[in-house]
């Protein structure tokens, strides 16, 4: 279980010992105004209400629903009965969660449906009982439920809006690398193609060579074009070998941390996409280092490389804090992340054990890209 189901878990929790301390109050309450015989039904209720509300992540729409049906059915029967016909608190409180749970996350207008369905049964409570505070305690649970259900409606909305920005800016600056290679390749094959014409007026014998050389520099720029397709017929490459690796640790550094840069792998043999996506990992996760974890001392830099792909390890060792956790992944890595799915990589990123920061990196070189 990752820490957001751990808070989720600790939340309903905590939500769940609220709702019970209401259900009590409420029954405690009716008993000693109303008469032993008059609780059961209201604790009833609003324990049922109560469970579809710690219910609502399975299903948000139909909890809701649920919650408000069996509110305006027990406000309806009470009436009838003559018992006690507002909504208790337990029952206001659990339809509020409802509520703001359905607010926050289900479609413009079926959000707007629940929210009108919580106020009509917090308005039929009002009347049913004129002179009861209860009611208005309810009606003020529905206002608070629909501003933060709103609230986190749109600053989810925000970062969804940021997070797409990002992936189309790192999509921009992948067509343009993967122009220049392209371009690369396409001069290589007018420039064979030249020698091609020469030696086969002169050395017909030596012709051979240059079709395969042209051959394989087409091969090389279909390859290209066909991740142009893959990132909206944009392209992608740049330059980033040992040098600027050591330029990015020495900014780093003079910060007053320590950064080691162990390179076992050969940058210049990479393809020129491949260069930059290391380079551009690098700097996006000594920045986040910078940005999100002040207490770290240290961080290592391992690149490595084998006969299909460059793994790059970034690892820092900064404490863990529960309020880092969500920061460190900012919207840089998603950026990243659009990048190395073009390339047919990997990127994951995450605390270590114990303490620390980690994030990993894969980029395919060979033929699995």
């Amino acid at each position: 279980m990752g820490f957001p189901d751990r808070l989720e878990v600790a939340a309903d929790a905590g939500l769940g010992v609220v709702f019970a301390a209401a259900v009590a109050f409420q029954a405690y309450r009716v008993a000693g105004s109303w008469g032993d015989g008059y609780w059961p039904s209201g604790a009833a209720v609003g324990a049922s209400v109560c469970v579809l509300a710690l219910m609502r992540r399975r299903d948000r729409l139909w909890t809701a629903v649920a919650g408000a049906a069996v509110a305006a059915l027990a406000v309806l029967a009470a009436r009838l009965l003559h018992l006690p016909a507002e909504p208790g608190p337990a029952t206001s409180l659990a339809l509020a969660v409802l509520v703001g749970s359905a607010v926050r996350t289900l479609p413009a207008r079926t959000a707007c449906a629940v929210a009108a369905a919580g106020l009509a049964v917090m308005t039929g409570g009002l009347l049913a009982g004129p002179r009861s505070a209860v009611p208005v305690l309810g009606g003020l649970a529905w206002l608070a439920a629909l501003a933060s259900g709103l609230g986190l409606r749109l600053l989810a909305a925000r970062r969804h809006a940021t997070a797409e920005r990002v992936r189309r800016a790192e999509r921009l600056e992948l067509a343009r690398e993967l122009h220049d290679v392209v371009a690369h390749h396409i001069t290589s094959i007018v420039l064979q193609a030249q020698a091609a014409q020469l030696l086969t007026a002169k050395h017909p014998d030596r012709t051979a060579g240059s079709l395969a050389g042209i051959e394989t520099a087409g091969s090389e720029a279909l390859a290209a074009t066909r991740r142009v397709v893959g990132l909206l017929r944009d392209a992608g490459a740049g330059s980033a070998g040992h040098e600027r690796l050591a330029e990015l640790i020495e900014g780093f550094e003079s910060h007053g941390r320590r950064a080691r840069l162990r390179l076992a792998a050969e940058p210049d043999s990479w393809p020129p996409e491949v260069r930059s996506t290391v380079y551009r990992v690098v700097r996006e996760s000594l920045t986040n280092v910078s940005r999100h974890a002040r207490r770290a001392r240290a961080v290592t830099i391992d690149v490595t490389q084998d006969e299909e792909a460059v793994t790059v390890v970034i690892e820092d060792d900064a404490p863990q804090a529960p309020s880092r956790r969500h920061r460190r992944a900012g919207y840089g890595l998603i950026g990243m992340r659009e990048r190395l799915d073009a390339l047919g990589g990997t990127l994951s990123a995450g605390p270590r054990p114990g303490s620390g920061w980690s994030v990993r990196a894969t980029i395919p070189t060979g033929e699995r890209r």
